[in-house]
């Protein structure tokens, strides 16, 4: 959205008078993760709706590096006045921290905004790799330890965390490659550099769409409509691998109460948007609102959680 259509945009938010005020300058999204992935998709369709809610622009700023903590450590030493905000999820808030020491806190460094959406994780193979399924590929690797390698976003990602625990489960050794952010792990993954990954369906799917991935297995609870025909690993034999990933949205810590409240009416109206909704949904994510009480309410068990698994999985950083 341009500055000036953002401007001349309605403000359908109404301000109380402790509010009033803000914004009052352009709005910056921080993306944990290059351009491309499910972070930056989700940041940027949310954007250009957001703008007009708010009666500002408002820009995406990709700081993809060190797992997301780049971004996530520059928005907790952000001013906490609205105007620089993160796209936070499920790794930045809730497996990296568990996995080893941040300068960063996901509970004391952040104010906790609102749920923009969940995604299902999908373990997907380049195209030509000559494996028909998960028991062959699990067959495999035990004849041959090391056969294959999986890309991931990065260490403390939750596409890591996924073939981990797949590693773990089906009792199998795999080299990881951790890169950059999902979008050049899943552009390896179709050249073959790598052979496998576990990356959200919501990146994933356009790939699998055009043939350039090959979907094996939903690592959750069910399947998924996009793709009813491909199973969960359960289904395939590797039970023990759920890793539903979630996106949100955080402030800095002490953004005053009355802003991260208009923040969290303004987002949720736009995650209200039928346009917003199906093109989350023709990329095989769910919207899904919060206030900002319930994400903080999450991130904490999630922390919890994944602090479990690194502790009965014995995950290090490689």
């Amino acid at each position: 959205m341009s500055a000036a259509l953002a401007a001349a945009a309605p403000a359908l938010v109404q301000a109380g008078p402790a509010d009033a005020a803000y914004p009052t300058k352009t709005i910056t999204i921080v993306v944990p993760t290059a351009a491309g992935g499910a972070n930056d998709a989700m940041a940027r369709t949310i954007g250009q709706k957001l703008g007009g809610m708010l009666g500002q622009t408002v820009i995406i700023d990709n700081r993809a590096g060190a797992n997301g903590s780049i971004a996530s450590e520059y928005v907790a030493r952000a001013a906490p006045d609205g105007h620089t905000l993160m796209l936070g999820y499920i790794a930045t808030h809730g497996m990296n921290p568990a996995l080893q020491k941040l300068r960063y806190d996901p509970v004391a460094d952040f104010e906790p905004i609102g749920l923009v959406g969940y995604s299902p994780t999908l373990m997907v193979a380049s195209k030509n790799v000559p494996v028909k399924d998960v028991r062959d590929l699990v067959a495999q690797l035990k004849a041959k330890p090391d056969k294959y390698t999986y890309a991931s976003a990065g260490n403390g990602t939750a596409p890591h965390f996924a073939a981990e625990l797949f590693k773990l489960n089906a009792g199998v050794v795999m080299l990881g490659v951790p890169y950059k952010g999902s979008a050049p792990a899943v552009n390896d993954t179709i050249a073959d550099q790598t052979q496998f990954m576990f990356p959200s369906l919501f990146t994933a799917y356009p790939h699998v769409k055009n043939g350039k991935l090959r979907a094996l297995a939903v690592a959750g609870p069910k399947r998924v409509p996009a793709l009813p025909d491909v199973p969960t690993l359960k289904e395939a034999g590797v039970d023990g691998v759920d890793v539903t990933q979630w996106y949100a949205l955080f402030a800095p810590a002490k953004t005053p109460k009355a802003v991260v409240d208009k923040l969290n009416k303004a987002v949720n109206q736009v995650l209200a948007d039928a346009e917003v909704v199906k093109r989350f949904e023709d990329n095989g994510a769910d919207v899904q609102t919060s206030s900002p009480a319930e994400l903080g309410a999450l991130v904490k068990a999630e922390l919890a959680k994944w602090k479990r698994v690194v502790a009965d999985a014995r995950l290090t950083v490689e």
